[in-house]
C-alpha cells in the first residue's frame, strides 16, 4: 500500500492509526488528516520517541495494512 491511498482514505485509516498508537486522540488525527509528516510529529509528541523511530513504525505500520 502507498502512503497517497492512505491520505485520500484517511477517514477509514484514522481508527487503525487509533488502535495502532492508542494514545493519539481524536484530535490528534483530525489535525494529521492523512499527512504522513504530521503523523510521525504526533507519534513523537505523544510517545517521546525520536523521529527516526517514529518514521520506522509508521513504515512498519504500512507495511502490514
Amino acid at each position: 500500500m502507498n502512503w497517497d491511498r492512505i491520505e485520500g482514505n484517511w477517514k477509514q485509516f484514522s481508527g487503525k492509526a487509533q488502535q495502532q498508537w492508542g494514545k493519539l486522540t481524536n484530535d490528534d488525527l483530525d489535525v494529521v488528516e492523512g499527512r504522513r509528516t504530521e503523523l510521525v510529529g504526533k507519534i513523537q509528541e505523544r510517545y517521546g520517541v525520536a523521529k527516526d523511530e517514529a518514521e520506522r513504525q509508521v513504515d512498519t505500520w504500512l507495511q502490514n495494512m
